[in-house]
């Protein structure tokens, strides 16, 4: 089937149940950024296939609202399809739901799959529908009807992530929970979201793409666990390990009784934004529901000093890679055919030659030219450019190692640079160099860092659409939470000490190239003096930057400072790591800069 045959059953579909819109996100049962094949209906029904996109479909209009990043992606993948781009003006707001109750009469019946629908969202459809009359059926999933070929839920095995990684054991992270659990009150907590979950059980899967996670659930009550998954998936040694750690192991699907037998005046945690409607719906009517943050949410966003020191190996065996990678780009570059696709798989080998390496962390983003301005941009065969000795190459990726996760951007001259490219390379690496040396009071939140990376741009009249900074979980999701540094003020989760994040500033010129650099950074102490506790950040990222797009004269001396010892860290952490030639290429990309 077209997109343009999908759109005509779904709307004969639509006829059939009486709704007057219906609305396909980009969404599972655990509200995953990256989404479980079986759940892609969106991509499917589309052909976009950006992870920030909803459609609506009406009987005259079908259209998908998705933001910035992915506009240029967005209006080549929908050509011919029918389906309208809707530019968002807000990053990840619903704008759609406006578009609904501005369009749609009383009377009129929308359908969406409560079953994929976060909790909260439906709120939000509610509280600005209901009002006009428009009514709200959660119950259908009519892409499911058309999917003929739908991959089914993956049954590939869990495995332990092991103790000398994982740190605590499953019986102390169920300690802490509990510890949590009574200082809020509460009796149960509902674990939706997979890395929760992994990270709860020291467990790792193969089920999403790039996230080490696995689809299940998990119910940590005051004297009792479980784990909803299908049992296919534990290998006995692993079932065996949980029931000795008093863990009950149910079916998948047997989480909605389990919450329906809640008892009278008991209190759940569990998060609106996480939870989907089905499954809320499901909770005993009794039982008083309390929304917030999940407690392993907020444990794990701050790493302790194990942790860290395990990330800090990650990312040295990841810089090393780099150098390898970006010496074989430099010395062949002009020599022989090498794409977009190309570098990718060059660069995923030299990684994968590292101990511990579990994969990606997410699908690599290689720009070359017009390309680089596509902040999301994936290449395809169809698409992928042909590097040459000339332009610029942006280079966001990252990895997945059983001691850390890693995500860097680089941007980087093929050639001779112009001096234009030079000036905006030179004031994204200052607002990069900006966030690094900030110092910041205790309960400062993101949204509050985030004119620090974009001054250096703002001054001559330039931006980016884009956070600066998302958090990064420990061999775990690659954004997570609660944590970023974003202009939007709903990034209102403090900075606290082991969590780490990115610092991503960027320029993007439509049609010509982009520019973006990326480090991981840690919170840590700074100071504290009468006014209270003071954090600084701690850089973990190991790669140089690219000095012959450094314009020097733009730089202050403390700004010049940062590079250089930054370098100087760079070449003797990873030196050990590398052989002789590798030093050297390194030892002449960290000299020091006058």
């Amino acid at each position: 089937m077209t997109t343009k045959d999908k759109l005509a059953a779904l709307r004969k579909e639509m006829k059939k149940e009486g709704f007057a819109a219906y609305i396909i996100p980009p969404a599972d049962p655990h509200q995953s950024e990256y989404i479980p094949d079986h759940w892609k209906s969106r991509q499917w029904f589309s052909g976009f296939t950006g992870s920030a996109g909803t459609v609506v479909v009406t009987h005259y209009f079908a259209g998908l609202w998705t933001d910035s990043r992915y506009f240029i992606q967005a209006e080549e993948e929908l050509k011919g399809s029918d389906i309208e781009l809707v530019k968002l003006q807000t990053p990840n707001a619903p704008e759609y739901i406006d578009w609904l109750a501005e369009n749609l009469k009383k009377g009129d019946l929308l359908g969406i799959d409560g079953k994929i629908f976060a909790q909260s969202l439906v709120e939000s459809l509610k509280t600005r529908l209901l009002p006009r009359g428009i009514k709200i059926n959660c119950a259908f999933d009519l892409p499911g009807r058309l999917w003929e070929d739908r991959p089914p839920m993956s049954l590939n095995k869990v495995y332990e992530h092991e103790q000398k990684f994982a740190g605590k054991t499953r019986s102390q992270k169920l300690a802490l929970v509990r510890q949590q659990m009574s200082k809020q009150s509460v009796d149960h907590q509902l674990l939706t979201a997979l890395d929760d979950i992994a990270w709860l059980f020291n467990l790792r899967g193969t089920d999403v793409e790039y996230n080490p996670v696995f689809i299940a659930w998990a119910l940590v009550s005051k004297d009792s666990t479980y784990l909803f998954i299908d049992q296919k998936k534990l290998p006995e040694a692993i079932k065996s390990d949980l029931e000795k750690d008093e863990i009950e192991i149910l079916d998948y699907d047997a989480i909605t009784q389990q919450l329906g037998s809640l008892g009278l005046d008991e209190t759940i945690l569990l998060s609106e934004s996480k939870t989907s409607h089905h499954i809320y719906l499901s909770i005993a009517p009794q039982c008083r529901k309390k929304n917030g943050i999940s407690i392993p949410t907020e444990i794990k966003a701050c790493k302790d000093e194990g942790e860290v020191k395990n990330i800090k190996h990650a990312m040295a065996r990841d810089g090393a890679a780099l150098v390898k990678f970006f010496r074989w780009l430099e010395n062949n570059i002009g020599k022989e055919e090498i794409t977009e696709i190309t570098i990718d798989q060059k660069l995923t080998t030299l990684r994968a030659e590292q101990p511990g390496y579990k994969g990606n962390s997410f699908g690599t983003i290689a720009g070359y030219k017009d390309h680089g301005a596509i902040v999301h941009y994936s290449a395809t065969p169809h698409t992928a450019h042909t590097l040459k000795p000339e332009g610029l190459l942006l280079l966001d990726s990252g990895a997945q190692y059983v001691d850390g996760t890693t995500d860097i951007t680089r941007t980087i001259s093929l050639g001779k640079p112009t001096e234009e490219e030079m000036v905006n390379y030179t004031l994204v690496l200052k607002g990069l160099i900006h966030l690094s040396q900030a110092i910041f009071p205790e309960g400062t939140k993101g949204f509050h860092l985030d004119a620090i990376a974009r001054s250096p741009l703002w001054e001559k009249g330039r931006n980016y659409g884009h956070g600066t900074g998302h958090g990064v979980g420990y061999f775990l999701n690659v954004h997570e939470g609660p944590q970023g540094i974003t202009p939007n003020p709903a990034a209102n989760y403090p900075l606290l000490p082991g969590m780490i994040q990115s610092n991503e500033p960027g320029y993007y010129k439509e049609g010509h190239y982009g520019i973006r650099l990326e480090n991981l950074i840690l919170v840590k102490h700074h100071s504290e003096t009468e006014y209270g506790r003071f954090y600084q950040f701690e850089t973990l990222t190991l790669f140089p930057f690219e000095k012959n797009l450094i314009d020097p004269y733009m730089l202050c001396d403390e700004e010049r400072g940062w590079i250089n010892r930054y370098h100087k860290k760079v070449f003797e952490t990873l030196s050990p790591h590398l052989d002789k030639e590798d030093n050297q290429w390194l030892l002449t990309k960290t000299r020091s800069m006058e």
